[in-house]
């Protein structure tokens, strides 16, 4: 059965039944549904929901949960996601599970509260001090909104890595239909966690190593783990790209945007196609590269100034142009604005930049 849900709360169901009993987190729009939904909803199943004093607070107690074992998440919008940093690169060099939901909003700074996909820099380049990485997650409905919440748990969990689900204001807000389908309740054991000491050797959680030696082998480490889900992990929607001679990239709300526009296109004769990256990192470099060697030129949507764009012309390695239509401060791109673009494309005419109509 189908529920009509706002994005943020179908989130908050969803990590419930991925078995999520911890959520720790400060209001911030436009993701302030999501925390109100578990407020009501975690205490029903003997979990534990807490408004903490701050950010920063927050994530510091979904390092200590995280470090027990516990599934626990938080949430909040860029300007909190940027407070969280200096606490998410401690939980990844900990290698401790646990999923952070960041609904964006305008930016930089302050910025405003309409949607965007501003933060996509901060989410795919780890964001906080060192080397590490998290694994970026990109709905682009309601339905994967849960879908995707119930995966963050599991990808968590297999890797001891922290899971950033990063949709924008759109998505968070919309009601659509949705269903919940039964979700993997997480492991039971968990024999690195502190959990108490009695009968075995204790586990200890620590990020600071005084010898360089040591603090070497631990960052060697880690990037072996990331190599490991660059191999296996990546993952991408295509629509009409067998025979696209203009491919359109974009990710979330954008996507659904851009897939308009290419369905007008290709009722114009002009053969178009979508690529949406649904793991923002890691990236699906090759199969992007793939579709691109056989198309002539990539037109990137986003809403920003140009974030994914960079990833995109990596993964063309200068075998197609590639432009960019983007909207920032809170502006949506429009489908027809999107087709215009195409057109453009269709008639020869490439470019590696077209400012917003």
């Amino acid at each position: 059965m189908k529920t009509l849900m706002k994005g943020n709360e179908a989130i908050g169901e969803a990590a419930i039944l991925a078995g999520c009993r911890y959520f720790f987190g400060y209001p911030i729009t436009p993701q302030t549904e999501l925390p109100e939904y578990l407020a009501r909803r975690l205490p029903e199943v003997n979990g534990v929901f807490l408004q903490a004093e701050s950010e920063v607070a927050a994530i510091n107690m979904v390092y200590g949960a995280a470090g027990a074992g516990a599934r626990v998440m938080t949430s909040s919008s860029g300007p909190g996601i940027s407070l969280k940093q200096e606490g998410i690169s401690y939980i990844a060099a900990a290698e401790l599970p646990c999923v952070i939901v960041d609904i964006m909003r305008g930016g930089p700074g302050l910025g405003g509260i309409q949607p965007s996909q501003s933060d996509y820099f901060q989410a795919t380049r780890g964001g906080g001090h060192g080397d590490y990485r998290l694994i970026v997650l990109a709905p682009a409905s309601v339905q994967e909104m849960a879908d995707l919440t119930g995966l963050a748990f599991e990808l968590a969990d297999r890797y001891r890595n922290p899971v950033l689900l990063l949709g924008d204001g759109v998505l968070g807000q919309m009601m659509e239909p949705v269903s919940f389908n039964p979700l993997p309740a997480g492991e039971t054991v968990k024999p690195w966690a502190t959990t108490g000491c009695r009968g075995r050797e204790r586990n200890v959680v620590n990020t600071l190593y005084l010898n360089p030696e040591e603090l070497e082998a631990v960052n060697h480490r880690l990037q072996e783990k990331y190599r490991l889900i660059e191999a296996r992990e990546c993952r991408a929607e295509t629509y009409c790209t067998q025979d696209a001679e203009i491919v359109v990239v974009a990710f979330g709300i954008a996507a659904r945007i851009a897939k308009a526009a290419v369905d007008g296109a290709r009722a114009e004769g002009v053969r178009a196609g979508l690529v949406r990256p649904v793991t923002l990192w890691p990236f699906p470099y090759r199969m992007l590269a793939g579709v691109l060697k056989r198309a002539k030129a990539a037109l990137v949507v986003e809403m920003n100034a140009g974030q994914m764009l960079e990833d995109v012309r990596l993964a063309a390695e200068g075998c197609v142009p590639v432009s960019f239509y983007g909207r920032t401060g809170g502006m949506l791109p429009g489908s027809r604005a999107v087709l215009e673009q195409i057109r453009l494309l269709g008639g020869k005419k490439y470019g590696h930049y077209v400012r917003p109509a």
